[in-house]
This record gives structure tokens, sequence and C-alpha cells, in this order.
């Protein structure tokens, strides 16, 4: 063999190999895209993630399997990758316009025949219409995966048609290649693809696949048939992608209209999470209602987030001996922090991991339209400029740590994090997280945890107060509120020595700072539970670090109020 097509072999190898780590490297995106945003719309995050990921794996193998019905290597090759860049960029927009369209349809229907609202139709076909676009995240990921996979085949077959013969360490080869394009796939989402709306980075994935089918079709052209159909394929994919890419972000944004039922003034995306502003105009010169959502769940309504606020803050405030060190776990959109500012505390300490979010609500007129940061200022009360407050960004079951060595000591420790719906937040629901803030409360001071509904998660909500009960505070009580956005709320509140919360409060006739719903009564009231509410709770298990108990009675629940929903 010549010197001059030894050389031409290894250019063709080394672009084979290079088209394998490029492609390889958009598969892991698809997938961490794909299962991300069905976990943003579906919720339950956990579940829906290791779902998607669990399928695009199983349908690789079994695309594996079916690469041997292509004939030709060479032309299939060419298609496949126009098909999973076509696919790869428009997979979200498919699945958030019939997701969105199906839950606008009860509603269109209602508004076409005049149906009241109380009777608005959402059984019978409309309850599967609904089912059925929940799936939809599921069959795209089982589509993409089952094209992804066709690919390392394919191209073994072209290295060894290109070679003339069989290569004894192809599939060493082109695994090598895989693995590593993979990784670098994973480094992109995480440093910069998290960062981009989620159709931008779609657009960008699909035009690194695009790229790699036209490189590979401009060397091998002459193993190719109908050229011209090729690139005008190539030509008109290009510019659907050039349209997602400009104009994806709004065709989102219209689409959530639909999903979350109200307008979508404000979105964007953070490395953590995707956050969500709506708004709802009332008509007859009423207020516009503001909803917040994180990850597609609802964080707090402009309505009645007042209700929530209270209840969380100025109960465990109230029955304090001192106000003046506070520490907030969560609380990212400063609206408890604003509770806590009106006790004149000399120093907070909050800390939150996503430096965005914080960002949102301490500066919003730097990112959010003029009216919304307007709305943003009045329910904050621009509490994150507070000179008393100090911000920590890290990642709160670390961060106390450091608390704890610099041997501080607060007065009420609040805790406002989300509920326990992934395994990394179930970790802040522990015996562990829990007996390293005793370590940090003032002996009477008191502590208040956000505990989900003990209505819809009756055994997390009863869970949480015994797995602080385990971590060494000496009372431990619950007490609830509806709050209309989210329903029958609860909190667990807890104090090291002295009397309990409860007992502290009673004879005080009002709240000591200025409040717009809580009341002293009212208040009272709230630590009262229905007959026989607690009649199971020796059968509820504690939340041990590394158990995911609270996770999975979490979940159950989620699961439950799925099924019973229409």
């Amino acid at each position: 063999m010549g010197d001059s097509k030894k050389l031409k072999l290894l250019v063709d190898d080394s672009l084979l190999i290079l088209i394998m780590a490029t492609l390889a490297c958009c598969g892991l995106i698809y997938e961490y895209l794909l299962s991300h945003y069905s976990a943003r719309i579906l919720g339950s995050v956990e579940t829906v993630i290791y779902a998607i990921i669990g399928i695009m794996i199983v349908s690789m193998g079994l695309g594996a399997f079916a690469a041997k019905k292509v004939k030709d290597a060479f032309q299939g090759f060419v298609v496949l990758e126009l098909l999973v860049a076509f696919i790869g960029c428009s997979a979200t927009l498919c699945i958030a316009a019939v997701i969105g369209l199906s839950q606008t349809l009860p509603q269109i229907i209602a508004d076409t025949y005049l149906i009241p609202i109380d009777a608005m139709p959402r059984g019978g076909i409309l309850a599967q219409i609904s089912w059925l676009s929940g799936q939809l995240p599921y069959l795209f990921a089982f589509i993409l995966g089952f094209l992804i996979g066709m690919e390392i085949p394919l191209i073994a077959r072209i290295r060894e048609s290109v070679y003339g013969h069989h290569l004894a360490h192809n599939a060493g080869t082109i695994y090598g290649a895989d693995y590593i394009g993979a990784g670098i796939g994973a480094a992109i989402w995480v440093l910069f693809m998290l960062r981009l709306e989620i159709s931008q980075a779609a657009a960008l994935t699909a035009t690194l696949n695009l790229i790699a089918g036209f490189v590979f079709l401009l060397r091998f052209k002459k193993q190719l048939k109908h050229i011209k159909y090729l690139l005008l394929g190539h030509l008109l994919l290009a510019a659907l992608i050039a349209l997602v890419f400009q104009y994806g972000g709004l065709w989102q944004k219209q689409m959530q209209n639909m999903l979350y039922l109200d307008k979508v003034v404000y979105q964007t995306q953070t490395p953590y999470q995707n956050l969500v502003f709506t708004r709802r105009h009332l008509g007859g010169g009423l207020e516009p209602i503001y909803n917040f959502y994180i990850n597609g769940r609802l964080q707090f309504s402009s309505l009645d987030e007042q209700i929530y606020h209270e209840f969380l803050v100025h109960p465990a405030m109230q029955a304090s001996a001192r106000q003046d060190h506070i520490l907030i776990i969560g609380g990212g959109d400063g609206l408890a922090l604003r509770e806590v500012l009106k006790w004149q505390p000399k120093a907070v300490t909050l800390i939150d991991l996503d430096p965005n979010l914080v960002a949102l609500f301490k500066s919003p007129q730097k990112q959010l339209p003029e009216y919304l940061a307007d709305k943003i200022v009045h329910l904050t009360k621009n509490s994150f400029n507070d000179p008393r407050v100090d911000v920590i960004h890290d990642d709160a079951f670390i961060a106390i740590d450091h608390l704890l060595q610099k041997k501080k000591i607060f007065d009420v420790i609040i805790v406002d994090l989300p509920d326990p719906s992934h395994p990394d937040l179930n970790k802040m629901y522990s015996v562990n997280f829990y007996y390293r803030l005793n370590h940090l409360l003032n002996g009477d001071g008191a502590m208040v945890v956000q505990s989900t509904s003990p209505f819809h998660a009756k055994n997390a909500f009863i869970s949480i107060a015994k797995t602080v009960k385990t971590a060494k505070f000496k009372d431990v009580e619950q007490y609830h509120q509806n709050v209309p956005s989210f329903g029958e709320w609860g909190w667990t509140v807890a104090t090291k020595r002295g009397g309990s919360v409860s007992a502290r409060l009673q004879g005080q006739e009002k709240i000591k700072v200025q409040t717009t719903w809580l009341t002293s009564a009212l208040l009272q009231s709230a630590f009262v539970f229905n007959k026989d509410f607690y009649v199971d709770q020796n059968s509820i298990k504690v939340n041990y670090l590394g158990s995911n108990q609270l996770y999975q009675y979490h979940q159950q629940a989620w699961e439950r109020e799925t099924e019973l929903s229409p």
C-alpha cells in the first residue's frame, strides 16, 4: 500500500472517529436535555429523569440491533443524522405544544358551548388525551434513543468498508470515541447548555449533528445516492434549526401560556432550575395576580403568599426569647426574609444554593420588565438589600457545617425549602441535618420547617415531625392553615428546652409585629387537627440520611394525587 493511500485511510478514519465522538457528545446532551425538560413539565423530577434516561438506554440497545437491517451503511448514516437532528431540535417544542393544548382543550370546549366553570368537561376522552400527552416525553425518548443507538454499528461498518477488511479493534476504537465524546457532552451540558433557553440548547446540539452529517456527506459523496435530495434535506433542516434558535424561546413562551393557564411574562433557566413568572388579569380594575414557578411547580402567588409566609415566620419568632440572630435556609425569593425583618433583628443569615434566583429578587430591575420588577420590589420590600442580611450561596447541607465551625448561634432557624421531591432535597429533611441545626439553635430559641401538605401528603408531613423529634429537639409540634393557591399546608416547629411553642403562645393576645392575615387566635387554632389525624403515626418512619424514606412518602402522595386528578 502506497504512502498516499495510507494517508488517505488515516484521514478518513480520523474523520470517522471525530464524527463518532461528536455524535456521542450530541447524544448525551439530547439525553440530558429531554429528561431535564420532561421533568420540568411533568413534575416528579427524579422519577421522570431516571425513566427518560432508562428508556433512552434501552432503546439505544434496540437501535443497535436494528442497524443490521440498514443495507447501505453510507446512505443510511446520512439519513439517520438528518432524522436525529430534526427530532432533537423539535422534540421539546412538540411536547410543549401537545401538553399545552391538552391542558387548555377543556376550557376551549367550555367557552365554545358556554359550559359553567364548575361543570367543565375533564373526563372521558379528554382525560385520555391528557394522559396520552403526558406520555409524549417517553415516546420521544424512545424514538431518539433508538436512532442514536444505530450510529455506532453503522460507523463500525463504514470503517471496515473504508479499510476494505475486518478490523480487529474496530469496536474498541468506536466505543472509545463514543465514551470520550459523551464525557465532553456532559461537560458542555453542565458548563454551557444549562444556562441557555431549552430550545436554543436543542438547536445548537442539532447543529452539531447536522454539521457531522454534512461533513460525512461531502467526504463520502461517491458512495452516496440522491445527493441533491440529501443536500436539500440539510438545507431545509438548517433553516428549521435557525428558526428554532431564533424564535424557539418565543414559541416555548406561547406554549407555556397554555401549560400554566396564565400568561407567561418572564422565564429563565439557571444552572439549577427553570424560573417562570405568570400574570393573570382579573379585570374590573383589580390588580393582576402574579405566580412564580420553579421547574413547573408553584412557589408563591401574589394573591395569598402573605398567608404562607406569615404562618412560616411569626410563630417561631414570637415564641423565641430573642429575635436578634436569625438563620433562613432556602427562601431565595426574599418573602420570608421580609417577614423576619419586621422583628428588627441584628443580623440575618440566608442560605440559598442558586445565586441567579436571589439576584432576580434582589435586583429585579436588571432582569425583569419594569411592571414586574415593581411588583417584586413591592412584595419583597427590598429585603435582600437590607445591610443586616448576609446571603450565602451554597448547598445548605454543607453550609451549616461552616456555621458550626464558626460557633454561630441563632435565636430562630427558619427552614423554607421546597418539598422533598428529589433525593438531594431529601437529605435536608433528615435526622442528620436537623441534629446539626439543633446545635446552631439557641437554648431558648425555636426552629420551624416547611412541611408540605398534611392533607395531600399526610405520611410525609408526620414523618418530618418524627424526624425532627429524633434529632434531640425536646418539644416538636405541627400546625396547618389553608393557603388557597396550595390548599391545606403545614409546618413543624420545635424547641430545645422550656415550654413548647404552642404553650409559649398561649395567652398572647396579638402578634407583636404588623401582619395582614395572621392573628393570635388564628395561630393558636392552627395547632388543632381533626380527629384521629395522628392515629397511624407509630407506623410512619423517621427519615434518616440515605434512607430516602421521606422522598418515597412524598412520591407516593404525588402519584396518588396524579391518579385521582381528572
